[in-house]
């Protein structure tokens, strides 16, 4: 009987030991524009176990990307399942699920049936600036069918992945995400009835607005034999605010990715901007409601990953020794496969280098790209500084360029700011872990986060500003030149 009451004991003890297998772990997922990415984190948000795939998108037609859903769907059960198998941990291990999502991509499906009309219309996409019909006629005379007999549904990436992983019992989108699409008043905080009414576009099909960290419902239990709490929805940019600790009113975050965002923590008030910055919510939970200011360009990784396909390097980590090897290039690159962005919001600009010589090399190539992206930073900063009066607090650097350090420098150097760039730089994921952790109790507070978010090198101006008004001005008129170039009146 003693022996007995000794294995016991000896049980409960293991029951109750610190174990950070049994203590639970929260999923971070990112479905981005060219990765889909899951993360498992334990309590100290460090990352246990990780999966990656890459988003294939389709080109039916110029200027036109898009998203086949079925694949998308298929990615993301796949990193989700391959990523608790890397951390060596179950399923029912995991105490909640955030999901992190690429903004104003879209797709409209049937209520009853849950099959989509078409793929996803990307962000990326130019079709409207034609005023393109989206749809050929029989798939219209369909979307409009089921508009009128109230069987269609309109969403997101976040708001179609819920609807696939509750198999139709959930119908909802966050604050992040509905004020990207265009058809949200962040000021009212609710889908603007003089927008919908302007696009014909009825109310019903739109989804319900929930708080960001919120309880979204379970995974159904045959997707994963276990009912996964999803307690997170979030848009990407927001999401990667929330990861990098970016609470304060006049924090600041610089994210580049497939493209460049630099958001600035604007607190409770949506900022008002004609310039090209406009107005987001960050995020809501409970009664507390972030807002957001945000500007972007396009074709940064894009730019990056075409030069690696042409051929000028192996390894995108190469760049940065490359671009170092010269003094100055002398070649100007613009990036605008997609057009530009703010300040100069021109859909019709091509994508060019200039100042080519016979003695140009890849390297000359390589650094003028690099370059390109200091330069459209610099531009984001000068717009963000003369529109928002908010002094600037901090900034937070992330996403896959971030990791060059040439890009890093000459950035701090242009804007005459530190940048802080993490250990982590896929802060997607860990923002949508955050909020389900905070969701669930995982983590207590936004104290917490900030103890566990990790710096790995502070970026201080290494050169005056003043020294890159040659070359700036250079790439300014390089631009210019670029400008209106697919305008066909």
């Amino acid at each position: 009987m003693s022996e007995l009451s000794t294995v016991a004991e000896q049980e409960r003890q293991e029951q109750s030991a610190p174990d950070g297998r049994r203590a639970g772990f929260v999923l971070g997922l990112d479905v981005g524009s060219s990765v889909i990415r899951c993360h498992v984190y334990d309590r100290a948000a460090r990352i246990c176990g990780s999966s990656a795939q890459k988003v294939e998108s389709l080109y039916p037609q110029t200027g036109w990307v898009e998203i086949d859903p079925d694949v998308l769907w298929l990615q993301f059960v796949a990193v989700i399942k391959e990523s608790v198998k890397a951390a060596g941990i179950e399923m029912n291990q995991i105490v909640g699920l955030g999901i992190s999502t690429q903004r104003g991509t879209f797709l409209t499906w049937d209520k009853k049936t849950g099959k989509h009309f078409h793929n996803f219309i990307s962000w990326q996409d130019l079709r409207a600036v034609e005023l393109v019909k989206s749809w050929n006629s029989s798939l219209l005379m369909k979307v409009q069918k089921a508009i009128q007999e109230e069987n269609c549904c309109f969403g997101t990436v976040d708001t179609w992945l819920l609807h696939k992983l509750t198999k139709g019992s959930e119908f909802a989108t966050d604050f992040s995400n509905a004020s990207t699409t265009g058809l949200f008043d962040p000021y009212e905080m609710c889908w603007s009835k003089l927008i919908t009414s302007l696009l014909s576009i009825p109310l019903s099909l739109l989804p319900p607005v929930r708080d960001t960290s919120h309880n979204y419902g379970s995974v159904d239990e045959e997707i994963f034999g276990v009912p996964i709490p999803i307690v997170a929805l979030v848009a990407d940019q927001q999401s990667a605010m929330f990861g990098e600790c970016c609470f304060q009113t006049g924090d600041v975050k610089l994210t580049m990715g497939s493209g460049t965002f630099l958001d600035i923590n604007t607190g409770n008030n949506p900022h008002q901007s004609v310039g090209g910055f406009y107005p987001l919510i960050g995020w809501k939970i409970g009664q507390e409601v972030v807002c957001l200011a945000e500007g972007n360009a396009g074709d940064t990784g894009t730019a990056i990953q075409w030069a690696q396909k042409l051929g000028l390097f192996t390894d995108a980590a190469e760049t940065e020794k490359m671009a170092r090897s010269l003094e100055d290039s002398e070649v100007y690159f613009v990036p605008s496969f997609s057009g530009l962005q703010a300040p100069l919001n021109d859909p019709c600009a091509c994508a060019s280098f200039m100042g080519l010589k016979p003695s140009t090399t890849k390297y000359h190539l390589v650094r003028a790209i690099l370059e390109s992206i200091a330069f459209r930073n610099k531009q984001l900063y000068e717009v963000m500084q003369k529109e928002i009066h908010i002094p600037i607090t901090k900034i937070r650097a992330d996403g896959g360029v971030c990791k060059n350090s040439f890009v890093m420098q000459m950035t701090s150097d242009l804007i005459n700011e530190t940048i802080d760039r993490p250990v982590h730089v896929d802060m997607s994921c860990i923002g949508a872990a955050s909020l389900a952790g905070l969701a669930v109790g995982f983590w207590t507070d936004k104290e917490e986060l900030k103890k566990l978010r990790q710096s790995d090198m502070v970026f201080t101006p290494q050169k005056k500003c003043q020294e890159y008004e040659m070359s700036m001005g250079n790439w300014v008129k390089a631009v210019k030149r670029s400008m209106n170039w697919y305008n066909k009146t």
